[in-house]
């Protein structure tokens, strides 16, 4: 068993007596900014999205929480919201959500929002979090506001932003004389920009462009400036018959997932009660993912109770040929073996892949609303005009081959009392069957319950499910959840889960049908205006290919992963805010010796109301074993950009974020972040590896309203 350093040891006590000074509690009211405040949960959700799967699933996080910023300006109305309009805060689950709406049935409009307290699910932590986005007896929305003018009036953004690593990584090196290794074609600078107009959020247009680092600008092959450009039309609630019109890129969600979701679902994380998916069907694409998005048109048109959704989508992909794309070869069957989400075209290897694949996608949703819940009928086709033909190993010789897929599913909710009933079952091509049920049930105002059973067949093939499961795509995976929200006292929290499933064949790095399950726990305390704090832990239990005794062939060896955590927020003065973090955990492998670890983090929040200059900074020290007990934090970064790294190894990293604001309509933003190994002499692999124990990125950022 390994020795823990003594250097980051002491380190440690050092944090943990600055800790002890800084964060007890102190009575401080403050003004916190609403947009921020409102985001730092859903940013532990994300955050904790990352740490259960251990990969980014290829979402991409810059502008999920968007919409919040146009509800600042346009505060929804509690009581004429609807359940659709009330999941668009993204603040509230569904128990809330139905008790919200129960109670306005039962007793009338709400008068005041202090009326909030009376409703079961509804503390104070949330309420407080709500109120800048909401209000009550909002005058009514005119549906009829003419197009011309939502075209011209509203609001313009601009946004314009540049980063970059300041070390030399290998990929921009030049080569030797005789060599022939791959290097990257363009510069190491990452290029973004995008502009929309936006009417409330009734109406938005406007475009995206992208270049990532190591991609060629205005030469090579982007001849025309970006390596990626996106362009979005989208028309919300124009009347009471047309609910939503999208042209050019747009993103579409359908039930549980179990065909298609290209919104966040969450999953698994510390907030039990948020295991439904939800969310409008249509809705404007305006990241910078180039995989994740349909291009073409799509509507959502309501006759009475019934809302029909259709959409039509052509676009090219990257994908991995098996033959090269020569017109000598035209006789024989075109294949790929893969589709690439990345989007990167930085080398003349992935260039290749770039746009050789053409996909056609169409499918709709037939959706019938009743006053108690919901059921809709989905469909959805895809077709390619080359065959994808995997190369066939155990685990993914039930994984979907040929030019064309059709997925056919149910989804319901239903609301009975206190139990708020949702699920899906879906069918593919080959005949499987997939089906997800869940309830959320609200037992009393302090008490909040969740279940969700799931049962996805090893030949269930569908190319972009994202439904809540241990493992990505729906397939191979039964299992049965648990969770709970406790409020046993006032300003206290205790949230749970607990998650059992099985794979009923074998897996990547796992070479046999296995089982696994994993708990996870929070204790929350607050007090208003002041302080949050929280202790959490987490185990998982798992299993994964193993050699032993120098074998050939590998065995299924159980692995243990857990980790706890504490973390205090303090509000010093209307101004400061202070945030402390500590991280213990270790990660057991039955072949190997158990890793441990540690994270140690001070986080420094400085927002004057009356200076235009913000800052927000950090200093982390880490410890690990390995990358097995690595531990994700969320971390500020420039405005709509996410940062969500894995600590891991031995070393302390620095970022420091500067925005002003003191030019009339003008956001200047800069931010600079290192990571020091103590243990390492290059950091990274391949055409990203760095000469030397440092990384250093540095960014700014532009964003003009108009």
């Amino acid at each position: 068993m390994p020795k823990w350093p003594t250097y980051p040891i002491k380190q440690l006590k050092t944090f943990v007596f600055a800790l002890f000074i800084f964060t007890r509690p102190y009575a401080a009211s403050c003004q916190i900014d609403s947009l921020d405040r409102a985001l730092d949960i859903n940013r532990e959700i994300v955050e904790d999205f990352l740490q259960n799967t251990g990969q980014d699933d290829g979402f991409n996080f810059n502008t999920v929480f968007e919409e919040l910023e146009d509800f600042i300006k346009n505060p929804l109305d509690l009581n004429n919201a609807n359940e659709s309009a009330l999941q668009d805060l993204m603040m509230l689950n569904d128990v809330q959500i139905n008790n919200l709406i129960s109670h306005r049935r039962k007793h009338g409009n709400l008068i005041s929002l202090y009326e909030l307290q009376a409703i079961p699910g509804f503390d104070l932590e949330t309420i407080r979090r709500i109120l800048p986005f909401v209000s009550i007896n909002k005058k009514a929305e005119d549906y009829y506001v003419p197009i011309p003018r939502m075209l011209t009036e509203g609001k313009n953004e601009l946004f314009m932003r540049w980063t970059r690593i300041l070390q030399k990584q290998k990929g921009y090196t030049p080569l030797e004389p005789g060599q022939t290794a791959a290097r990257y074609i363009g510069d190491p600078n990452q290029l973004y920009v995008r502009y929309r107009h936006s009417y409330g959020n009734r109406l938005s247009y406007g475009f995206t462009a992208e270049k990532d680092r190591g991609e060629a600008f205005f030469r090579e092959n982007n001849t025309n400036g970006f390596d990626f450009y996106s362009a979005h039309f989208y028309l919300r609630n124009y009347n009471h018959r047309i609910k939503a019109i999208a042209l050019g890129d747009y993103a579409i969600s359908l039930g549980q997932g179990l065909l298609l979701f290209s919104g966040f679902g969450g999953g698994k994380s510390s907030r039990p009660m948020l295991i439904k998916r939800t969310g409008r069907v249509v809705r404007p694409y305006t990241s910078v993912n180039e995989a994740s998005f349909l291009r073409g048109a799509a509507t959502t048109i309501t006759f009475g109770d019934f809302d029909l959704s259709l959409f039509v989508s052509s676009k090219k992909r990257d994908g991995n040929l098996t033959l090269p794309d020569t017109t000598e070869q035209d006789d024989i069957v075109r294949e790929f073996t893969s589709l690439d989400r990345d989007g990167f075209h930085r080398t003349t290897s992935e260039i290749a892949n770039e746009n050789v694949i053409h996909q056609f996608t169409v499918g709709g949703s037939a959706k019938y609303k009743g006053a108690n819940g919901h059921l809709a009928a989905n469909v959805l086709y895809n077709q390619f005009d080359r065959t994808l033909t995997r190369v066939i190993q155990p685990y993914n010789q039930f994984y979907f081959r040929g030019r064309s897929l059709l997925n056919l599913s149910l989804d319901y909710a239903l609301l009975v009392q206190n139990f708020n009933f949702f699920g899906e079952t879906a069918v593919s091509d080959n005949g499987r069957i997939a089906f997800l049920n869940g309830v959320l049930i609200s037992m009393d105002r302090n008490v909040d319950v969740s279940v969700l059973h799931r049962h996805f067949p090893k030949d269930y093939q569908a190319l972009n499910a994202n439904a809540f499961a241990e493992t990505a795509n729906a397939r191979n995976e039964n299992g049965l959840y648990f969770g709970l929200t406790i409020r046993p006292f006032s300003n206290w929290t205790l949230q749970a889960y607990f998650d059992a499933w099985k794979h009923p064949w074998v897996r990547f790095n796992a070479d046999a049908p296995h089982t696994g399950y994993e708990y996870r726990a929070r204790l929350t305390h607050s007090k208003k205006r002041t302080y949050r704090i929280y202790l959490e832990v987490r185990e998982e239990h798992k299993y994964r290919n193993a050699q032993i005794d120098d074998r050939k062939l590998n065995v299924l060896s159980p692995t243990t992963l857990f980790q706890t955590r504490l973390h205090i927020a303090n509000q010093l003065t209307k101004s400061l805010e202070i945030r402390s973090r500590i991280d213990f955990g270790f990660f057991k492998d039955g072949s190997e010796e158990q890793q441990r670890g540690f994270v140690a983090l001070q986080d420094i929040l400085f927002k004057p109301i009356s200076f235009p200059l913000h800052f927000t900074a950090r200093f982390a020290i880490f410890d690990t074993d390995g990358y097995d007990i690595r531990f994700y934090h969320y971390e500020n970064d420039l405005l709509y950009s996410f940062s969500i790294p894995a600590y891991y190894n031995q070393g302390t990293r620095f970022y420091l974020n500067l925005r002003y604001r003191g030019i009339r309509n003008l956001t200047l933003e800069c931010r600079f972040a290192q990571t020091y190994w103590h243990n390492r002499s290059t950091i990274g692999s391949g055409l990203e590896a760095i000469d030397g124990p440092s990384r250093s990125q540095v960014g700014a950022q532009i964003k003009w309203q108009f």
